[in-house]
């Protein structure tokens, strides 16, 4: 790791834009966990209010991991299930081709990742045996059962269609919405990027972004910088790709 001074890619001056998000909205001071109080500018009517300067600051850092994850193959794994998250990670999810999850975390995903990954491909199945005509020899009764269940895998697991090996890096909004997918991330040792707000324990995140996790604008900023960096980070690796390429040509004239 470079130790150099760099030019800041997601400077300060973006603080209009948190402050229009509404980014610096934290919870009631009796909500707030203790390690979070570096983060916490003052109190304004009972409601902490939230260090954009040190959001910032660790958004420059987490958006840099993000990226150069994704400059080296890195594969992130969205988490959002809020109506503030969820179609947010499915639009970010779907853009990309990653894997995602916005309806519930299914206990497991990580820990088990072998069982999960035997139930996609278990859709996978099921869905191409519906559209093949391959389950005609059953029952409509016994079609409609499957139909349901199809349906009910594509709620719980369609997001993770896009994951054949465990992810390298866990982003996630609101840690404390879904603590059980951090704690797996932190058991195998996945690095976590989380939007989290004065609530949530910073001791379980790796690259942990203050901000309103709650309003669906402030969200809707963090992912925007969240596409940033892997759009970054896949231009990056094409770049890096290409030069190989070129150089590899040019050894053998």
């Amino acid at each position: 790791m470079t130790t150099e001074k760099q030019e800041s890619v997601y400077p300060a001056e973006g603080s209009r834009e948190m402050i229009d998000a509404g980014v610096f909205y934290g919870r009631k001071k009796s909500k707030t966990n203790p390690k979070m109080r570096e983060f916490v500018l003052s109190n304004r009517g009972g409601i902490e209010i939230i260090n954009l300067q040190k959001t910032g600051e660790h958004l420059e850092k987490a958006m840099g991991f993000i990226k150069e994850k994704v400059r080296h193959g890195g594969m992130p794994l969205l988490v959002g299930t809020s109506p503030a998250a969820d179609s947010g990670i499915e639009r970010l999810a779907k853009e990309f081709s990653l894997p995602y999850v916005m309806l519930r975390w299914v206990g497991g995903t990580l820990t088990n990742f072998k069982i999960i990954s035997r139930r996609v491909e278990h859709l996978r199945k099921l869905r191409a045996d519906l559209a093949s005509g391959a389950l005609e020899k059953y029952t409509k009764k016994e079609r409609l059962e499957m139909e349901r269940e199809v349906k009910r895998l594509e709620e719980l697991m369609g997001g993770l269609e896009a994951m054949p090996r465990e992810p390298d890096l866990l982003v996630v909004v609101d840690p404390n919405l879904h603590i059980t997918a951090v704690r797996e991330a932190n058991i195998r040792n996945i690095p976590v990027v989380a939007y989290a707000n004065v609530d949530a324990d910073p001791d379980v995140i790796d690259y942990l972004v203050p901000g309103n996790d709650k309003a669906r604008m402030s969200v809707s900023w963090f992912l925007g910088n969240v596409e940033k960096a892997i759009r970054e980070g896949i231009a990056e690796r094409a770049t890096a790709k290409a030069q190989e390429v070129k150089e590899e040509a040019s050894s053998k004239e």
